[in-house]
């Protein structure tokens, strides 16, 4: 009984000491590497158990004797089968983690990088199920009655599954739409989506649901097979600048052009604006308003949506301050007088129709001239005149 007590302390102690000794050199290691940074991190706690694990079964073997040597080892067994299904868990996330590691996301192009770690992140979660449900099933088969009552169920195999699948449709459609939509590359973490008339980013995406966090920090949870079925809004599916508008119903007298350069002026004067699209345009003039369109570009959503309530803040200050004529009124005066209103100048029927000058940009005309189109005359505007023209068309 001594031997076997002096042999089980001695087997344990030297387990400990060799997994404190590689633990101690791993972890200098990690100062250079994260890859042994994260081994250090996440593989000593299941390294530790298996190794004493290990060391109890060794005794075990060697020096216990009785008659309750059988069920010791066969539980130290089915618990070395567990620490190391934790083990080999927590070596798949180290390397994962190593991986996502070498892909940068806090650059300005990050979509490949996202799709990549949207990927992994749902490979590593279908990994650690698959190695629990193997670590299971092994525990299971160290058990004679369990071995014998394989053969039926195996035999039973095709109903069962087909139960199975009628009983859990909707976990497993859940499931095999997280799949699909981490290789499919139409969401991946961070992108910015609008879905139920929500804005939000994605946070988070498992095997079974999709976790947004909207604009004003709530979070809407949908199961992944949502995204299949239903519509929605992907913001940075291919890049992250997005245009806005900002309406406004104005008088019948605004000064269009005025309007268009103090547009300009107004955004060149800002940090929000990245430079693309500055246009001001009639998009209505039906009974006693006239709507006025600005469309502009910011390089992100939030920032898109900061440049908006600026633009139609700074817009509509500049209407009260400089042409309060062209607020909306509504007029009882009859249409001569109307026609000669303040809002009429002589400049504006020297340009023709609506104030707009026609002429090409270049040194005669500057670009905010030329502020009045969405589809050309910009670099911007050509190639939004490319995308929408059709493959064998081709823009003047």
């Amino acid at each position: 009984m001594l031997v076997a007590a002096l042999t089980f302390a001695g087997s344990v102690l030297v387990a400990l000491v060799v997994v404190t000794l590689v633990h101690r050199v791993v972890r200098r290691l990690g100062r250079r590497s994260d890859l042994f940074a994260g081994l250090a991190r996440h593989a000593h706690r299941p390294a530790l158990v298996v190794a004493v694990l290990v060391a109890v079964q060794f005794s075990l073997g060697v020096a216990a004797r009785g008659e309750w040597r059988p069920a010791a080892l066969h539980a130290v067994g089915i618990a070395l089968i567990l620490a190391g299904a934790w083990l080999l868990a927590a070596l798949l996330v180290v390397a994962e983690d190593a991986t996502l590691a070498r892909i940068r996301v806090d650059v300005s192009d990050n979509r490949h990088a996202r799709r990549v770690h949207t990927q992994i992140t749902l490979v590593r979660r279908v990994t650690v199920v698959i190695v629990g449900v193997l670590a299971a099933a092994a525990v299971l088969m160290t058990f004679p009655g369990a071995r014998a009552a394989g053969t039926s169920i195996l035999a039973s195999a095709g109903v069962i599954g087909a139960i199975a699948a009628l009983a859990a449709q909707s976990l497993l459609g859940n499931v095999f739409a997280g799949v699909q939509i981490a290789f499919s590359d139409a969401l991946r973490l961070d992108d910015v989506l609008v879905v139920e008339e929500q804005w939000g980013r994605v946070e988070d995406i498992t095997l079974t649901y999709v976790v947004m966090h909207l604009w004003d920090d709530r979070r809407l949870i949908l199961p992944t097979s949502y995204f299949l079925k239903t519509p929605f809004e992907n913001w940075t599916r291919t890049q992250s600048a997005l245009l806005g508008t900002v309406e406004l119903d104005v008088d019948w007298t605004v000064p269009v052009e005025d309007l268009r350069q103090e547009l300009r002026r107004a955004l060149e004067a800002g940090d929000l604006w990245d430079g693309r699209v500055c246009v001001v345009q009639v998009t209505g003039a039906v009974g006693s308003f006239v709507r006025i369109r600005a469309l502009v570009s910011a390089t992100d959503a939030g920032r898109l949506w900061d440049l908006r309530c600026v633009v139609r803040e700074h817009l509509v200050g500049w209407l009260r301050t400089r042409h309060p004529e062209a607020l909306p009124q509504v007029r009882v005066h009859d249409l001569p007088r109307a026609t000669t209103g303040a809002g009429y100048r002589a400049s504006d029927a020297d340009r023709g129709v609506g104030g707009a000058d026609h002429r090409p940009v270049g040194p005669d005309r500057p670009l905010a001239d030329a502020d009045n189109r969405v589809f050309g005359e910009s670099a911007d505007g050509q190639e939004r005149v490319q995308a929408f023209s059709g493959p064998d068309q081709r823009a003047d």
